[in-house]
């Protein structure tokens, strides 16, 4: 099948590469062969109106959700709710680095999508095998991850700026980032533009601060389902703030960002917060990709 080639063709531009950029109609096509049924890609669009306020930031709507990707079973599924934490160690600087967040969970209008639950089988099948540059305290040994999944909304108002990454040039503290784009309101064609950057570029300055000939790439998530997939420790990325067009309204843009990485170890900063146990009150567990 055709759309499972291309399957392939992503894994291997990603393995060589250690980034890919996905065009929302490619993401389509393979999204509707992993499971996916096309009336729930309009439910997904929609699906960021239901977004609580973030815990640290004044102009972003969230939700999360984490997920264990069991490869020796072949499975997905979601587990219990823990709070979030990244850290300067972990290439986040910001004035809640390293601050214990919570946020409120994923609900099953997401969780229960097929167009979202096709994104983690089509993420869990892209990086399976691809070996990174190892973070430290990462347990290397287990053959699972933990995804942590964000659904984010960008505001930007009259009267406030709205930044996908008001941390400036920074890693995930992950081993994969991916990212992909569910819609947008009054953004202006320049807005949310991303910057892949070299690992030696200093992690904390601003997008427009970067050097030129560290700039690996540059992307801008403007389609439907357009997707970014980025080795997190061996690549910095940076966003441009979300600008309105009509500067008298809001503008809104919406994304989902998927975590993924190894279980932490003792010492690291998101071992206490670092369970395998499934969710009881809203649980998940669906089939993986097969190789």
């Amino acid at each position: 099948m055709r759309q499972l080639s291309l399957l392939d063709e992503v894994k291997k531009a990603y393995q060589e590469h250690r980034s890919a950029f996905i065009p929302g109609a490619t993401m389509q096509a393979i999204l509707l062969a992993l499971g996916a049924r096309p009336e729930d890609f309009a439910r997904l669009q929609q699906v960021s109106a239901n977004l609580a306020d973030d815990p640290t930031l004044p102009f972003r709507k969230s939700r999360n959700g984490r997920f264990c990707f069991d490869f020796d079973r072949a499975r997905i599924e979601r587990l219990e709710f823990q709070p979030f934490v990244l850290s300067v160690e972990e290439d986040f600087i910001r004035y809640d680095s390293g601050k214990v967040r919570h946020f409120r969970g994923i609900n099953d209008d997401l969780q229960l999508n097929t167009a979202f639950q096709a994104l983690m089988k089509f993420k869990a099948y892209v990086i399976d095998g691809v070996s990174v540059t190892p973070r430290p305290r990462l347990n290397q040994e287990i053959n699972k991850f933990v995804c942590t999944v964000f659904n984010l909304r960008t505001v930007t108002t009259p009267q406030m700026l709205g930044e996908p990454a008001l941390e400036g040039v920074h890693s995930d503290g992950v081993d994969h980032t991916m990212t992909t784009f569910l819609g947008c309101d009054n953004m202006t064609d320049d807005s949310a533009k991303t910057f892949i950057h070299d690992m030696r570029e200093t992690s904390g300055i601003k997008f427009d601060r970067a050097r030129p000939e560290w700039i690996l790439g540059e992307i801008q998530h403007r389609h439907f389902l357009d997707t970014l997939l980025i080795v997190d420790h061996e690549r910095k990325h940076s966003l441009s703030p979300v600008k309105a067009q009509d500067k008298r309204k809001d503008s809104t843009r919406d994304m989902l960002i998927f975590f993924t990485r190894k279980p932490v170890e003792d010492g690291h900063v998101s071992f206490a917060y670092d369970s395998f146990k499934p969710h009881i009150e809203i649980p998940l567990s669906i089939d993986m990709v097969a190789r």
